[in-house]
């Protein structure tokens, strides 16, 4: 998969019997994937051309040029949507895409290495970074102003205080 991608939602299947089809949404708001219009697959290949589509109870239901029918839309059942990062706007002050986390040097205040980010996590309570250390079993970071106090991403540094640092 090219680094160039950015995945924004998956199929979970087909929704009715018309060929609308019911799709995952990883974006901030769900319904930009209508926006986004063309969608790849994971190669950069085109994937799904979106023409319509509106919210639906966690998900998004779409048409697309692609799909008529509804087995056409449940053989597509996991397939992975893509967008070039350049599809993408700018973050914000202090906004972040996940992707851009990955990788990063997390070091101490002091600038002790503490390890990289290897995946951003979210089990319900606000974002995790999954940190990997040098040697031994991985750790999680909060993402919050207290545990990340800095984030430089062109320097590709996070600096993180580990849990026994915090007062």
């Amino acid at each position: 998969m090219s680094q160039d991608l950015i995945q924004v939602g998956r199929v979970a299947g087909a929704f009715g019997v018309r060929g609308e089809i019911r799709i995952t949404s990883f974006t901030a708001e769900p319904l930009a994937l209508v926006d986004y219009g063309a969608l790849l697959r994971e190669d950069g290949s085109p994937g799904l051309t979106i023409t319509s589509g509106r919210a639906s109870k966690g998900s998004v239901v779409v048409w697309t040029r692609e799909v008529q029918t509804r087995d056409q839309a449940e053989a597509l059942r996991g397939l992975k949507l893509y967008i070039t990062r350049a599809d993408l706007p700018e973050p914000d002050d202090d906004e972040f895409y996940v992707t851009d986390l990955i990788g990063l040097a997390v070091v101490s205040p002091d600038g002790e290495p503490l390890g990289k980010v290897k995946a951003v996590q979210d089990f319900g309570a606000g974002d995790l970074l999954e940190v990997q250390p040098e040697h031994g079993a991985t750790w999680y970071l909060p993402f919050t102003r207290e545990a990340v106090p800095e984030v430089r991403i062109a320097d590709g540094v996070i600096v993180g205080v580990t849990p026994d640092e915090v007062e």
